[in-house]
């Protein structure tokens, strides 16, 4: 696997907090870009991608956990997001079915990508990965951001 080269660690208190990150998630990660977000449910990860498309200048109010439909896709203003959930899939041929190569491949696609972490192929292909843990208290969480 190829070394990242960039790391950034952020805190946030709240829900709000959390979307306000959106904005310094879009400078640090610009299209085109796949990105495996990594943290327990309930950690906040779609409650990121809402920030992220807020920020891109998507409906936010639109965004929801992809983790029945496997992708939901957002329209910016220059970027399209691409919100994709693996935790339902269970091997790699299910990860080949997805398109998520496809996706990747396009100069114009912010790619988040839940529980990518299971799968070998997508850690391997992924440009940036965003961790998302438990802070000291209730609402605080700790965000680890590594890029290349």
């Amino acid at each position: 696997m190829r070394e990242w080269t960039r790391e950034k660690r952020l805190r946030t208190r709240s829900e709000n907090g959390t979307l306000g990150l959106g904005e310094i998630m879009t400078e640090l990660l610009v299209a085109p870009k796949l990105v495996v977000l990594r943290g327990d449910l309930g950690m906040g990860k779609t409650t990121l991608v809402r920030g992220i498309a807020a920020a891109l200048g998507a409906d936010a109010s639109e965004v929801t956990s992809p983790t029945f439909t496997l992708v939901h896709e957002y329209k910016g203003r220059k970027t399209r997001l691409i919100h994709l959930d693996l935790y339902r899939l269970e091997n790699e041929a299910e990860v080949e079915t997805t398109g998520l190569w496809e996706m990747a491949d396009a100069g114009d696609a912010l790619v988040m990508v839940e529980w990518g972490d299971k799968f070998d192929s997508v850690m391997e292909r992924a440009d940036a990965v965003v961790s998302i843990g438990q802070g000291e208290v209730e609402n605080e969480r700790l965000l680890y951001v590594v890029w290349r």
